[in-house]
């Protein structure tokens, strides 16, 4: 190598060592117990909190909200920071967050201060402690128990989970690691639509819908998402099988991707399934309002009974759920997912 090739290589070196320092931003987790709430924090600016204030207030802990690297809101903020233009509809639809909706008969999907049918049986999650919080170059750590509770609080399952927050660029990552144990006897989970890892995403991501909907649970509860008006609305979903729009709908993939713009932000949010997940390649219960679920759970709902699972876990047995979603300043191409995707699925 003669001396101006060797200096140009060393130029290049140091070039993508600058920018790979400059990519891996700094992420700590700050824990303020007066809110109860654990910030998670990327180079300075709030990317999104784990939220935990109690039953009284949420039926679950959840990550609320969440932003871009640029600070934009992919989350809607109805009930709790109401915005201008949002739908009001479903109120335990907040953040980011994982449950179902049939654990030996209780609903911890629809549970919140103002269920859909306020005499049915739910079920609530609640936060019983933080393990362990870790900050540091590129990723942080945070780990955290939670019991759920029957309606009479006796606890049925078990959870730890552990939610590994990355940043690098204009990419935000979080992989959910979720373990659910048997506490009191066997725990059933019916195969039903509602479940079970999602986010309710901001009105400018929604897919635009020109007619009103009426959406109905496992209960027989209807509710009623109506028209509205789509200016602005940009969201648009595509699979990891080539199925774009709302007939990604109760289809099996590995990955869902949504695409749209916020101002003149473009904007992916995408979840991804894990090879080793009890159902996988899960069915997807996304839908055009916003909501952005992966069910693995749900197969005869989603095949009108073509299919089932009726998946269980005997007293003392336990499964662990694992999930990625990734917020990007940018739209992500197929071949980016696939990158993402093999990237996850070495995570034991």
């Amino acid at each position: 190598m003669n001396t101006l090739t060797a200096a140009k290589a060393a130029a290049t070196l140091s070039l993508a060592l600058m920018v790979s320092a400059a990519s891996a931003q700094k992420v700590d987790l700050i824990h303020n117990e007066a809110d109860k709430k654990v910030d998670v924090i990327v180079d300075g600016k709030t990317f999104t909190s784990y939220i935990y204030p109690g039953p009284d207030k949420l039926k679950k802990a959840v990550l609320y909200p969440v932003r871009t690297s640029h600070g934009t809101l992919v989350t809607r903020g109805w009930p709790m920071d109401p915005r201008p233009g949002e739908r009001v509809d479903h109120p335990h639809h907040v953040g980011v967050w994982l449950n179902y909706e049939d654990v030996n008969k209780h609903d911890f999907w629809n549970n919140s201060n103002t269920p859909p049918r306020p005499g049915s049986t739910y079920g609530t999650i609640v936060h019983t402690g933080i393990k362990s919080m870790k900050s540091g170059k590129r990723k942080g750590e945070l780990v955290v128990t939670a019991d759920w509770l029957d309606k009479d609080g006796k606890v049925m399952l078990k959870e730890n989970t552990t939610y590994i927050f990355g940043a690098l660029g204009e990419r935000r990552v979080i992989d959910r690691i979720t373990t659910l144990t048997a506490a009191n006897g066997e725990v059933e989970f019916p195969d039903v639509k509602d479940g079970m890892f999602a986010i309710r995403v901001a009105r400018e991501l929604e897919h635009p819908s020109n007619k009103p909907e009426i959406y109905t649970d496992a209960s027989g509860v209807a509710t009623k998402v109506p028209a509205m008006n789509n200016k602005g609305i940009t969201g648009n979903y595509r699979s990891s099988e080539g199925v774009e729009g709302e007939d990604v709908w109760s289809k099996r993939a590995s990955w869902v991707n949504l695409r749209g713009k916020i101002g003149e932000e473009k904007i992916s949010v995408a979840i991804i399934d894990h090879p080793k997940n009890v159902g996988y390649p899960a069915y997807w219960h996304a839908r055009g309002y916003g909501l952005f679920a992966v069910n693995p759970l749900g197969a005869k709902a989603f095949t009108n009974g073509k299919e089932a699972l009726n998946f269980k876990l005997n007293n003392g047995e336990s499964t662990t759920f694992r999930y990625r979603l990734v917020v990007d300043s940018d739209h992500l191409s197929d071949a980016d997912m696939k990158a993402l995707e093999a990237e996850f699925a070495k995570m034991k």
